[in-house]
């Protein structure tokens, strides 16, 4: 179970990945008010523009959107700690049909959405600029994780003896 976590999205899809991250980030507190402000005024094409398509966060909101078959991406850092707060996830992913990724570093996720970190984050829609992109990258994190998920839910991980024991051991 945990050895999966070690195992994170190789660097041409993450690459990919970040690149349709940027273009779907939330927008900042700043460009929040900007619109407020526009839309306070009144300027009637502001006022009924649809609500941007942005990345999702939190792990209760993703697990919410996982559930109901919201997402159709989701990423989980492979450094939080402790694990056990996101190690469920790819099974429920799984289960769901929802692809998922392991990618590195909490912080390189959290500076997506303009905070200091995030353990996971989903994709619940993609700009029409980006539907092949994804679907390629979608495809490719599928056959990684998805497709693997049997395989490497039966390997152990890490199982290696500290110094000490192979000192013994060789005795």
């Amino acid at each position: 179970m945990l050895n999966q976590f070690t195992r994170t999205l190789e660097k041409n899809a993450a690459t990919e990945l970040f690149k349709i991250l940027a273009a779907h980030q939330p927008e900042t507190a700043a460009q929040k008010k900007q619109r407020l402000l526009t839309a306070a005024k009144g300027d009637k094409q502001q006022a009924d523009s649809k609500a941007p398509k942005v990345v999702k966060f939190g792990l209760k909101h993703v697990t919410a959107l996982i559930e109901q078959n919201k997402a159709k991406l989701v990423l989980i850092a492979y450094d939080v700690d402790p694990i056990e707060l996101v190690m469920w996830l790819p099974t429920l992913c799984k289960k769901k049909g929802i692809p998922y990724a392991i990618v590195k570093n909490k912080a390189r996720l959290g500076q997506v959405v303009h905070k200091k970190t995030a353990a996971v984050l989903a994709l619940t829609e993609v700009d029409a600029k980006y539907k092949d992109s994804f679907a390629h990258l979608t495809k490719v994190v599928a056959e990684q994780y998805n497709d693997q998920y049997a395989d490497v839910m039966k390997k152990p991980g890490g199982l290696t003896l500290s110094k000490k024991s192979r000192n013994i051991t060789r005795q």
